[in-house]
């Protein structure tokens, strides 16, 4: 039993390390998730969006430590009870997004390994097993050094997760681990190769039947079915089996219902200045964009701004922040896969993403 103790605690702690440093690299990413979870819908905990970035930080930090700490021993009682308790919760929510498909991506290993719901179930479940384990064989797991080692060994770790959320809050993830990385040819990564299986759909009937609203499948229909007074409402399509999903399966760049995606990705020289959500931009960044927009465009680059707000934010946006460039429409989820800043800088050449920028480092764009 002291074999897979020693077995447990290795497994568990360098599994929530991995894990921890993994959404460290992208605690803007993570926090995107939480938000999912705390929307109405899902948990119905809306109050709690607008502290999804600080809680993604803290829970981040103290999933790494805590592997930490298991691994070299520290507090077991304390360390083995958080670890119990944190997986308890994790479970209960990857559980519920599986069941009630609600959450398609639970974010546990940020963008660098995806997992279906069930399989981050699963995967939580093993976890608990392990970590039950340990509760009940505590006392097999010791300290590797002494207390001044102990203390020592926790208190860099925090500040060293402390100074990695710090960076790349500032500037950008470390690694890059999203399908629209520098290197990232968008055209590419939209193809769907000769051969892929493609995805399979039902068509479902509906029909008003005595005043109620009644889903009947293609064959019901064929068959007849269908009461006679039965009113048509509508049509939908049902997914059966999900086909080949490209990398990046909804980029567009759209202006007054025009699609300009094709025209724009074969620009030479093409700059998109990201803003999700203006409303939510930093004033400090987008103080910065209309001296950079006239930089860029006397370098020769066709500089356009994206963003899913609509023409009246934009307009007072522009106002207020002096802006003279034309903003672009995209699908909101989109703009946050590609970017974490808010605004950021993207530079394209005839649509390969060649260099990616913080608005903290608008300075150090290169321009040719």
């Amino acid at each position: 039993m002291k074999l897979i103790t020693h077995i447990s605690r290795i497994l568990v702690g360098c599994l929530f390390i991995l894990s921890g440093l993994i959404k460290l690299n992208d605690p803007v990413g993570f926090s995107f998730k939480l938000e999912e979870y705390f929307s109405e819908g899902v948990l119905n905990l809306p109050f709690l969006v607008p502290y999804a970035l600080m809680i993604a930080v803290l829970l981040v930090i103290f999933e790494v430590v805590l592997g930490i700490m298991l691994l070299i021993g520290f507090k077991p009682k304390f360390t083995i009870w958080s670890l119990f308790l944190m997986i308890v919760f994790f479970t209960f929510l990857t559980f519920y997004s599986a069941y009630f498909n609600k959450v398609t991506d639970c974010g546990c290993f940020g963008d660098a390994i995806k997992l279906t719901p069930w399989e981050s179930f699963t995967k939580d479940v093993i976890l608990l097993v392990l970590i039950v384990i340990l509760l009940l064989q505590i006392k097999h797991v010791r300290p590797l050094f002494g207390k001044l080692g102990q203390n020592a060994i926790v208190f860099m770790a925090y500040t060293l997760c402390l100074f990695m959320a710090y960076y790349v809050l500032m500037h950008l993830p470390i690694i890059d681990f999203r399908a629209y990385a520098v290197g990232t040819n968008i055209q590419k990564g939209m193809e769907i190769p000769a051969g892929a299986p493609l995805s399979e759909y039902e068509m479902i009937f509906i029909y008003k039947v005595n005043g109620v609203d009644t889903e009947f499948s293609q064959a019901d229909v064929m068959a007849n079915k269908v009461p006679e007074t039965a009113e048509f409402v509508d049509r939908k399509d049902k997914l059966i089996k999900q086909g080949y999903v490209p990398p990046i399966h909804d980029f567009t760049i759209e202006l007054e219902g025009s699609d300009y995606t094709e025209d724009l990705l074969k620009e030479p020289k093409l700059i998109l200045l990201i803003s999700y959500n203006l409303d939510k931009a930093e004033a400090d960044g987008l103080d910065q964009l209309e001296a950079f927009y006239q930089k860029a465009t006397k370098k020769g680059y066709k500089v356009i701004g994206m963003t899913s707000s609509d023409a009246t934010v934009i307009e007072r946006i522009k106002k207020a922040h002096q802006l003279s460039f034309d903003y672009y429409f995209c699908d909101a989820t989109t703009l946050k896969t590609i970017e974490r800043a808010n605004p950021s800088i993207v530079v394209l050449e005839k649509g390969t993403i060649v260099e990616k920028k913080h608005f903290n480092d608008i300075d150090q764009v290169t321009l040719k």
